[in-house]
């Protein structure tokens, strides 16, 4: 059993890997973001947050700030593709100094 794992982790694309990660990862991130998130509502329904007569409840703070590191932890994992960021800035250095 133990040659199987190895002979996975050999043949594995190290790049895809990565990828793979991130977005399991950022999966996790998600399920802890909505859990939490959740019992902090519940906590402000029970404790009667709907009758202050506060502008915001308290939870939207949390909520958003979280929400931010979440959008960009999905952004990381989902949208940006690192290597070819650097494809294409590498090209256009050799662009750059095949003009000079």
């Amino acid at each position: 059993m133990n040659n199987m794992t190895d002979s996975t982790n050999d043949q594995r694309d190290e790049e895809l890997w990565a990828v793979a990660k991130k977005r399991a990862a950022f999966r996790r991130h998600l399920v802890t973001y909505l859990l939490v998130n959740s019992f902090l509502w519940l906590i402000w329904a029970f404790a009667g947050g709907r009758n202050y007569n506060s502008f915001l409840p308290w939870p939207i703070w949390p909520t958003l700030g979280w929400g931010v590191g979440l959008a960009f932890n999905y952004a990381d994992a989902y949208m940006f593709d690192r290597k070819n960021a650097v494809e294409e800035e590498y090209q256009k250095l050799l662009r750059k100094k095949q003009q000079l």
